[in-house]
């Protein structure tokens, strides 16, 4: 078995570095632009294989008596798996919100409400900021994905909403991976900057920048287009 994990391990750590390439390289391509979306593509692919290599890793931190950590990292895979898929799906289902927030989207947004709240629950019995603190993440995820879904034939008039959710998602996926290399990477790599400080700061750090980024964003491509005047009536006179 260690041998096994040790193979899924070094796996999960290669497709993690293809994801940091995938991600800069999507991000400071122009939009819209052949490497944009390969770089895009290759991204999601390996976010793919991120949730794949994980879940194995899952059960044997389980397998390992470790159940805290466990549970940790499955709630990680969920809401890694949520941002995967949306960002993904967002593109293909662009002419239609109804796919795209259909079965899948539904049991998703379920999932990350109901890993949210079981995280923050754990977190607060076993004193765990860290845990406490990231349950934020599937509880607005989930609770923001159920309103969509609610409320789809509005979204669906949004202007762009799908290039919204689009980047909403790769930006989630992004935090992800950034979190990955500075929290547990860099520390291995370099042990002499591991320490409190820098663990709070490389989990922490990605969500406070990716919070910046969508508000970046969302005033850059979200932001609804304007209402065109309504054409003003000519005035007949006797």
């Amino acid at each position: 078995m260690e041998t096994a994990y040790a193979i899924v391990k070094y796996l999960h750590i290669a497709v993690g570095a293809l994801a940091l390439i995938g991600f800069w390289s999507a991000g400071l391509a122009r939009k819209g632009s052949p490497l944009h979306r390969r770089a895009g593509q290759l991204f999601l692919l390996a976010m793919s294989g991120i949730v794949v290599t994980a879940v194995p890793m899952t059960l044997y931190a389980l397998h390992q008596g470790k159940p805290n950590t466990a549970a940790f990292l499955a709630y990680l895979v969920v809401i890694t798996a949520t941002g995967t898929w949306a960002g993904w799906r967002a593109i293909a289902d662009k002419r239609d919100v109804h796919r795209y927030t259909g079965l899948v989207y539904t049991a998703l947004a379920v999932l990350s409400l109901l890993s949210g709240a079981a995280m923050l629950g754990l977190g607060l019995k076993i004193g765990a900021p860290l845990f406490a603190g990231f349950s934020s993440i599937g509880l607005y995820v989930g609770i923001d994905m159920l309103r969509k879904r609610r409320m789809r034939e509005r979204l669906a008039q949004q202007p762009r909403w799908w290039l919204v959710e689009h980047y909403t998602a790769m930006i989630g996926n992004g935090i992800a991976v950034h979190i990955a290399f500075l929290g547990i990477g860099l520390p291995r790599l370099l042990p002499m900057v591991d320490g409190t400080a820098l663990h709070y700061a490389a989990w922490f750090g990605p969500l406070l920048v990716a919070i910046i980024a969508k508000l970046w964003a969302d005033r850059r491509w979200g932001a609804p287009a304007a209402p065109k005047p309504a054409p003003r009536a000519e005035h007949i006179g006797a």
